[in-house]
């Protein structure tokens, strides 16, 4: 069956996530008190997170069901389209097919409504009023603070400063959702006064917006704090992607040979992945499964699989995953979604057991990738999900110098109409590449705490 878009129908959504952590290959180090350094308990965890995520979060059941009420929610925009990039193939004169799980089609032009909607569910009903989070590019904080005013929460967002400047619009659609949003670092909590104080001019990181958010919320006992990514219960709401894509691909007799995701904290990744991981590792399916990075943040490439804050001033737990040191300050990319010092346990764990690869690629390559993809196909990629699209045309272009007609399958995580100021300046031959360098390398070991 030869269609540009697999669609599946409301009745089709899948009914549960999947949880992958009953089939991971070796059980998951645990999260450990930042104080004591023991493993965490359900009680450390209550005062920013309600009971239900907290069980999601260390459950080893395969299947999770999703409630009617996040069903309801979800058929706003889900299913999302499969779509096959032909153009793209042609351009390319490549006899691989490409095909992109289209993600921008939520009313925040990005996956990440999928946790934030279930999040805010879970929150609403034990009684808490207020939300705290931290965004990088703006697509998590426009996502939670849509799901706030669905069900009736304040939301309070800590945006990274370079991108809060970059990209204004996500701003204004957070605060026409009704959120309060600040750039991060603030002067308005003890985390942003300390890094102030050392680095007045500091752009801000998803570590230091996580400090920010973390503390405002356990500094009042009406409000939780919600985490767009690297827990647990958040890639599994995503797997909701890589459920669909499943049937997706089952209903034109396609299977994927290549895999390929962006990885900030790896919730977009790895709801597209996982699915097709368990596939992998249980069924003996022959496929490879790809994260991308930007040099300038190469967490899985050139990180230390090593415990860590999850947060640049140390208040969060100390998790086992690939690190850059949580105090690394990454460059003003704009891929403010990629600007993140670790990743996920489940998925740092994945690629330490070699089911995942990785690979970095360079600011510039990866604006030109997405420059390619919107004059083919039409649709603006937000930066982050640009990153993929430069692996799936690597990918392709491999096919072509072989003659292989391998079946591709990348995960536009999300549109780049709020981003055209980054695609100005590509444009105007103004974006600037930075790598990480073997200097800081050698500075990660001793950043890390002794654990």
């Amino acid at each position: 069956m030869d269609l540009r878009r697999i669609i599946l129908a409301e009745n089709e959504i899948p009914k549960a996530w999947y949880n992958i952590q009953p089939d991971l290959p070796s059980p998951l180090p645990p999260s450990l008190h930042p104080g004591t350094l023991q493993p965490l308990g359900p009680a450390d965890l209550a005062p920013l997170f309600p009971m239900e995520l907290i069980k999601q979060e260390v459950s080893q059941e395969r299947f999770i069901d999703i409630p009617e009420e996040i069903l309801d929610v979800y058929k706003i925009w889900r299913p999302t389209p499969l779509q096959r990039a032909k153009r793209l193939e042609k351009a390319l004169n490549t006899p691989a097919k490409i095909y992109f799980k289209n993600e921008s089609v939520s009313p925040a032009g990005s996956h990440k409504p999928n946790t934030a909607v279930p999040q805010v569910y879970y929150n609403m009903k034990e009684g808490v009023k207020r939300l705290t989070t931290e965004t990088g590019a703006g697509q998590w904080g426009s996502a939670l603070s849509s799901a706030c005013k669905l069900f009736g929460l304040d939301c309070t967002v800590y945006m990274v400063k370079v991108s809060f400047n970059q990209k204004p619009y996500r701003r204004i659609l957070m605060e026409t959702y009704g959120a309060k949003v600040h750039a991060s670092p603030t002067n308005i909590t003890e985390s942003g006064k300390k890094i102030l104080s050392e680095s007045p001019d500091s752009p801000g990181s998803l570590g230091i917006a996580i400090s920010e958010a973390v503390e405002d919320a356990a500094k009042h006992d009406d409000t939780k704090y919600s985490l767009g990514s690297v827990l647990n219960h958040v890639l599994m709401h995503q797997t909701i992607i890589g459920l669909e894509s499943q049937k997706q691909f089952e209903k034109i007799g396609e299977y994927p040979d290549i895999l390929i995701g962006c990885v900030g904290g790896g919730s977009n990744f790895s709801g597209f992945a996982f699915p097709f991981a368990k596939e992998k590792m249980k069924d003996g399916k022959k496929i490879r499964l790809i994260a991308v990075e930007p040099t300038a943040c190469p967490t899985l490439t050139k990180g230390l699989y090593r415990y860590d804050f999850g947060d640049t001033v140390g208040l969060t737990p100390l998790m086992k995953m690939y690190t850059l040191g949580h105090n690394f300050m990454p460059a003003a990319i704009h891929a403010g979604g990629l600007r993140y010092h670790g990743d996920a346990p489940l998925l740092c764990l994945l690629y330490d057991a070699g089911v995942v690869e990785a690979v970095a690629v360079r600011q510039k390559d990866v604006f030109a990738a997405a420059m390619q993809f919107a004059h083919t196909e039409g649709i603006l990629p937000a930066p982050e999900s640009s990153h993929a699209i430069k692996v799936a045309i690597d990918e392709a272009i491999r096919c072509r110098e072989t003659g292989e007609k391998k079946v591709i399958a990348f995960a536009l995580s999300g549109h780049g109409y709020f981003d055209l100021s980054a695609y100005e300046k590509y444009l105007n031959n103004d974006i600037i590449d930075s790598d990480f360098t073997d200097e800081h390398t050698k500075m990660i070991e001793a950043s890390l705490p002794k654990v």
